[in-house]
Parts: structure tokens; sequence; C-alpha cells
């Protein structure tokens, strides 16, 4: 339960710091800020990072909840680039990131469902 909390803390500083830096109260423009915060949200997604790379399975439920919880991310996180691909489409100005990060996503889903169907 201790390593949840500690999860769940840095996975809201994660989420806080992402909304600041997008700074939707336009209380803020100093660039020295936004590096500060573009540092801190470096440092929180690193330590969030590490939560996720030591997780431990211990039986084939946390299997189960570890495999749900990849799926539903991927699928949360493809359909939000998709979006943003659809909607700055409309517009004829499409973020070249947008697209380069859904491609990571599904190369890499991929080649991860490729390699553990090998060596699984």
């Amino acid at each position: 339960m201790k390593n949840n909390i500690k999860e769940t803390i840095v996975t809201i500083c994660l989420i806080i710091i992402a909304i600041l830096l997008l700074n939707p109260f336009h209380f803020w423009m100093p660039d020295m800020i936004v590096l500060v915060m573009l540092a801190f949200a470096l440092v929180i997604f690193g330590i969030f990072a590490s939560f996720i790379l030591r997780e431990k399975i211990f039986d084939e439920r946390d299997s189960l909840h570890r495999t749900l919880a990849g799926r539903n991310a991927f699928l949360a996180g493809s359909t939000i680039l998709m979006l943003g691909i659809i909607i700055q489409g409309y517009s004829h100005s499409v973020d070249p990131w947008l697209v380069i990060a859904l491609i990571g996503m599904i190369i890499i889903k991929i080649g991860t469902r490729i390699w553990s169907d090998k060596n699984l």
C-alpha cells in the first residue's frame, strides 16, 4: 500500500505540472519559470517511470491487471493523439509531433507483441 501512495502522489504531481505547463490561466510567461517547470516535469516523469519499471508480478491476477492497464493506456493515448491529428487536420496545420508520437506508440506496441510471442 505504501508504494501505491507514493505512486499516486507522483502521478498527481506530474498531472499538475503538465496542466500548469499549458498555462491555462495565463498568469505567467517568464521563460525561467517555464524552464524550471519543464525540469520538474522531467524529474517527476523519471520517478513515475521508475515505478512502472519496478513493478513486480506475483500471480496471474497481477499480470492481468498490468496487461489491462497497459491496453487501456495505449488506447487512451492513441485516441487522444488521433483526435489531435483530426482536429488539427481541419485547420490544415497538423503538428508533426502528434504523428511521430502515434507512429512510435504503434511501432513499440507491435514490436513488443512480436518479441513477447517469440520469447515469452
